[in-house]
């Protein structure tokens, strides 16, 4: 595969490491479709790299977005063979707080989200990949889910985000067994500390504070360095069933 075959999807594409994954494939060549919550800044998006995108807005939870968004991508390129899952939330809640326990519906939420809505696109997608006629090593398309380095060292607070995120991890391999059958790959990325809208609003103390920790370079990672994983996770056909970390080697306290 290269990027100038990729029919993607891209969940969470308006912003953060989605966006910067929607520019790399047009850059590339490619097509993709913006699936997010955010119509205004998805609709810059599309006005700003033209024909080659579509705006979908899209809860990933909800089973008829996801199928309206699908099939206006395949409308609108004739084809979809690549699916990338960014759409996420997260929150810092403690098990036991000042306020109480953990307020389940919001645990719950944050899973709806991460893990259940990263499947939902995944069931949904692949069923229309299948479909497509494979390459000469049996490929018909694949898919790219997002995690955290989180879902292995969670820090304080974040029980629901790291444990929405070990999930993610945990479906990759079960996952890419299900649909090698169908010619899909499953692979998945693991983001360090990366430079997203919400970084970016910590104090510039915090943010230094932060930069410190990665052992190699000293510096948060930049949205443009997850888009370059996904796009050689794109091209590299041998890459199946694996969770890639990318994180300058951190390993949260």
């Amino acid at each position: 595969m290269n990027l100038e075959e990729t029919y993607a999807i891209v969940t969470g594409g308006a912003s953060g490491l989605g966006e910067a994954t929607v520019r790399a494939i047009i850059a590339g060549g490619g097509k993709v479709a913006i699936l997010d919550m955010d119509s205004v800044r998805g609709n810059e998006l599309v006005n700003e790299l033209g024909t080659s995108t579509i705006f979908c807005k899209t809860d990933v939870t909800n089973e008829g977005d996801v199928k309206s968004a699908i099939d206006k991508t395949i409308k609108a390129f004739g084809k979809l063979n690549v699916v990338l899952n960014f759409a996420g939330i997260a929150v810092a809640v403690k098990t036991i707080g000042r306020d109480g326990p953990h307020d389940l519906n919001l645990y719950k939420k944050v899973v709806d989200v991460n893990l259940n809505g990263t499947f939902n696109v995944c069931r949904l997608a692949a069923e229309y990949i299948s479909k497509n006629t494979p390459n000469e090593s049996g490929l018909t398309g694949l898919i790219v889910n997002t995690a955290s380095v989180a879902g292995y060292d969670g820090q304080k607070g974040q029980t629901a985000y790291a444990a929405s995120k070990a999930g993610v991890i945990g479906l990759t391999l079960p996952m890419a067994r299900d649909l090698a059958s169908y010619g899909i790959r499953v692979n998945t990325i693991a983001p360090g500390l990366i430079i997203t809208p919400m970084l970016a609003s910590l104090p510039v103390e915090a943010q230094e504070a932060l930069s410190s920790q990665p052992l190699l370079p000293k510096r948060l990672g930049k949205p443009s360095e997850i888009a370059k994983l996904a796009c050689f996770m794109i091209e590299n056909e041998y890459l199946n069933g694996e969770v890639i970390r990318l994180d300058a080697g951190i390993r949260l306290p």
